[in-house]
């Protein structure tokens, strides 16, 4: 019989313990982790711009294949423009391009930082010369091939920075690395769709506004799978800066969503719903991005998971 066994034995008859019950605090309630030295604008906004990035390139390519030339062509711009802006966030927060290129130096599949990198460095020329073939109209079977690949790595950009935040130790982002990267697929699947709605013509943003509306459910899902889980850690994701972000993030996604479904054949409803879907999911990022801040800065959401896992494991 194990030790654990023997303790619930001990506790069904009533015994009490000849040791005290152990009791989990941090060293003069110091934060038990050291938080990610991490800029919220910088890093939050990479998360946004990368998933931006990679599901509009999805959205361009299907877009291109459906004869909708005018919408494929500007969220194949706005992509490359989306993960420009991503790596120069990135850069920015490291402190030196030269940091980012050292990053290139090891190739390291357990690693979501090393394989970020390199997805980053393929993913950025695709994306590069899809956009420039689709603008200029020249080397069209290049832009074709281009427009594959970036599609073809899109959903993997979309996604992999949950899988970079859920690595780390932080409380709120590790205890929902399950849901996380579906949260931020269906966020950036968000964005796309609202990017493909304020500047594609009405008559080409039907397949935007189902993928609108299919995102928003997924986000709302995701999101309530990953408090679930986290069991008192989502409280970081409901209070403070993180709750007042993730609420308006619903508010504008839903209303983002509904508006494009209803009205989104016209052009001014059109745009209004995906500028409401875009800031959905840069509150989405941005509050996610808080609640794992607020997680790792106070200790109990640290040590009362860890007795809470003790006590499950003794029963």
């Amino acid at each position: 019989m194990s030790i654990t066994e023997r303790a619930g034995r001990r506790r069904r008859r009533g015994e009490q313990p000849m040791v005290p019950r152990a009791e989990f605090e941090s060293y003069y309630g110091r934060p038990v982790i050291k938080a990610p030295s991490w800029a919220a604008p910088d890093i939050a906004g990479y998360f946004f711009l990368g998933g931006l990035a990679g599901a509009g390139s999805v959205l361009a390519a299907g877009a291109q294949l459906t004869g909708r030339t005018t919408t494929a062509t500007a969220l194949k711009v706005s992509s490359l423009t989306a993960v420009s802006l991503s790596a120069a966030a990135l850069v920015h927060d490291l402190g030196r391009p030269a940091r980012f290129a050292n990053m290139l130096r090891v190739f390291k599949p357990t690693s979501p930082m090393s394989m970020g990198s390199w997805l980053l460095s393929v993913y950025g020329p695709a994306a590069g010369a899809a956009a420039a073939s689709a603008v200029t109209g020249r080397l069209p079977r290049l832009g074709g091939a281009a427009t594959g690949a970036a599609a073809v790595l899109g959903p993997a950009v979309a996604t992999y920075t949950g899988v970079l935040a859920a690595d780390t130790a932080v409380p709120a982002w590790h205890g929902a690395h399950r849901e996380l990267p579906y949260l931020f697929g269906a966020s950036a699947t968000a964005a796309a769709a609202g990017m493909a709605l304020v500047t594609g013509p009405a008559h080409e943003n039907t397949p935007a506004r189902c993928a609108a509306g299919l995102a928003a459910v997924a986000d709302a899902a995701a999101e309530k799978a990953a408090e679930r889980r986290l069991g008192m850690v989502a409280e970081t994701w409901r209070e403070g800066r993180a709750g007042a972000l993730l609420r308006t993030a619903r508010v504008l996604t839903a209303a983002g969503a509904l508006g494009a479904a209803a009205f989104g054949g016209r052009r001014a409803p059109a745009v209004a719903s995906g500028l409401a879907l875009l800031a959905g999911s840069a509150c989405t990022r941005f509050g996610v991005f808080a609640a794992g801040m607020a997680s790792a800065e106070d200790p109990k959401y640290t040590v009362v998971p860890q007795r809470e896992r003790l006590d499950t494991q003794a029963e």
